[in-house]
């Protein structure tokens, strides 16, 4: 596994008002009319990041699973400087140079991208995953544990039910039952991919968990960096 240490970007926003004229001009240019990959074909890739905001330190990771199989194909991890404050709706600027990083380090192409968070279903209709997919041209999805500020009915109570999430009348994402009963995630574009096939790729991701097995190893992996951080300190 490769581990790189990051620096913040020179350009990199340091205000609000400059992260948030970032986003208007990034939103631009997500992609909407594209299905993306196949679920269930080829690679997918779980990316998530854990902080330590006193030592003021970011651990990103990224883990490839053959989506067929979900076996562990490669995993790389990044650790840098956290780049942002703490700003609702602005999470994006505090993670991606990292999770660019891990990304870049992989020794093979990621395929679908899949985030523990939002893409279209952000106030902004701009989070992480649609960040991240615009910056590197991946397929993107989000797949958040909270339906953030959206409001949505019960799905029902089998597995691969699901209910839309609103923003008014606007449709941002879906709720999907990954497990019988369970409370649901919450499953919204990112990048490249359409709605129907973000919620089946969740799915495929979740044959015996709530959250995506994406999700599982890369939050497991980068936790295991930032540690691991706090004992070699750069």
């Amino acid at each position: 596994m490769t581990t790189v240490t990051v620096p913040i970007p020179a350009d990199w926003p340091t205000t609000e008002a400059r992260a948030r004229a970032v986003q208007d001009g990034l939103r631009a240019r997500v992609v909407l009319d594209e299905p993306g990959p196949t679920p269930g074909t080829g690679r997918v890739t779980g990316v998530d990041v854990a902080y330590d905001d006193e030592r003021d330190v970011v651990a990103a990771a990224a883990v490839v699973l053959d989506a067929a199989t979900l076996a562990v194909v490669a995993e790389a991890t990044a650790v840098g400087r956290i780049s942002f404050p703490y700003v609702a709706g602005l999470l994006a600027f505090r993670e991606i140079p990292t999770v660019l990083a891990a990304l870049d380090a992989l020794p093979c192409p990621p395929g679908l991208v899949v985030c523990d968070g939002y893409g279209l279903a952000h106030p902004r209709r701009f989070g992480l995953a649609s960040h991240l997919g615009v910056l590197t041209g991946l397929p993107t999805i989000g797949v958040a544990k909270n339906p953030f500020t959206f409001t949505h009915d019960a799905p029902d109570l089998p597995r691969g039910s699901t209910s839309p999430l609103l923003a008014g009348a606007e449709e941002v994402g879906r709720a999907v039952r990954t497990r019988d009963a369970v409370k649901p995630v919450f499953v919204s574009v990112g990048h490249r991919v359409s709605l129907d096939n973000a919620c089946a790729h969740t799915l495929a991701l979740t044959p015996a968990y709530r959250l995506p097995e994406t999700t599982r190893r890369a939050d497991a992996l980068c936790r295991e960096a930032l540690r691991a951080a706090a004992h070699h300190p750069s």
